[in-house]
C-alpha cells in the first residue's frame, strides 16, 4: 500500500470552498490528472471511491492503471468500472473509432477528433447517481485549465452548469479543484503528493508504450517539463 502525504498545501488556487464529507466518488480514467485528483482528495481527508468507465475507447489501458493505482492506494475494493462500451458506437470520435487518431498538439485543428461528444456529461451524470447511492455528497472530477481549448465539457461555464444539476437533482456537490490550473502545475501537485506517474496511462492510441506523438502524449511530456520534473513515462 502507497501511504499518501497528509497535510499537503498546493500553490494553486482551488475550488475547495465546499464543506468536506466523509466520502467522495472520484472519476478515475487511469490518466495522470485523474489519479492526482485521487491522492488530492485522500490527503484532504475524504474517504474516496474511485469509479472507471469503459466506453468503447481505443486505450483500454487506462482502465488497467486505474485498478492498479487504486490498489496501491489500498482501495481496490472501493473501485468500480461500469461498462459502457457501446458508448463507441454512439458517439463519433477517433478515440471510439477506426478512424486514426491524430498526431501533434491540441491546439491543432485536428485534435477535434479526439472529442468525445457528451462524455463527461454523461460520466458526471452517473456518478452522481452512484453518490447517491453511497451517500457521498462529493464527486470529484480532473477537468483543468488546458483542456478548455477544443474539449467543451471541461471549460468553467460546463462546470458550473454540471454543478448546478448535479445539486438540484442529487444534491450532491461537484468539486473541481483543478479547473484554474494547467497541466504542469497538476505534476508539481502530484509530485508533492508522491503520485506514482509511472503506473498512469495517456496515450490515446493504447500500444505496449505511450505513442509520444499523438495530443495527449504531447501535453503530458509539456507538462513534466513546465513543472520541472522528470518524466517517467516510456514512449515509443
Amino acid at each position: 500500500m502507497i501511504m499518501v502525504q497528509a497535510q499537503v498545501k498546493p500553490r494553486l488556487q482551488i475550488d475547495l470552498s465546499l464543506e468536506k464529507r466523509d466520502k467522495a466518488v472520484i472519476l478515475l480514467s487511469g490518466g495522470l490528472d485523474s489519479t492526482t485528483l485521487l491522492y488530492y482528495m485522500i490527503s484532504q481527508g475524504y474517504d474516496c471511491y474511485p469509479l472507471s468507465i469503459s466506453y468503447g475507447q481505443k486505450h483500454k489501458k487506462e482502465v488497467v492503471a486505474a485498478r492498479n493505482i487504486s490498489e496501491a492506494c489500498g482501495l481496490i475494493k472501493s473501485w468500480k468500472v461500469i461498462n459502457l462500451d457501446m458508448l463507441g458506437n454512439l458517439l463519433p470520435s477517433a478515440l471510439t473509432s477506426s478512424d486514426e487518431v491524430p498526431e501533434g498538439h491540441y491546439q491543432e485543428e485536428s485534435m477535434k477528433q479526439t472529442v468525445v461528444p457528451g462524455r463527461n456529461l454523461i460520466f458526471l451524470a452517473i456518478a452522481a447517481g452512484y453518490a447517491e447511492g453511497l451517500e457521498a455528497k462529493v464527486v470529484a472530477y480532473a477537468a483543468h485549465a488546458g483542456d478548455h481549448y477544443i474539449y467543451p465539457d471541461c471549460r468553467p461555464e460546463f462546470v458550473k452548469a454540471a454543478r448546478e444539476a448535479i445539486k438540484i437533482g442529487y444534491d450532491t456537490d461537484l468539486l473541481t479543484p483543478f479547473i484554474n490550473i494547467d497541466k504542469g502545475e497538476v505534476v508539481k501537485i502530484g509530485t508533492q503528493l508522491k503520485v506514482p506517474y509511472y503506473m498512469t496511462w495517456t496515450c490515446y492510441n493504447g500500444g505496449d508504450k505511450h505513442c509520444g506523438r499523438c495530443g495527449a502524449c504531447n501535453e503530458r511530456k509539456e507538462a513534466f517539463i513546465k513543472a520541472g520534473i522528470e518524466d517517467p513515462t516510456k514512449y515509443e
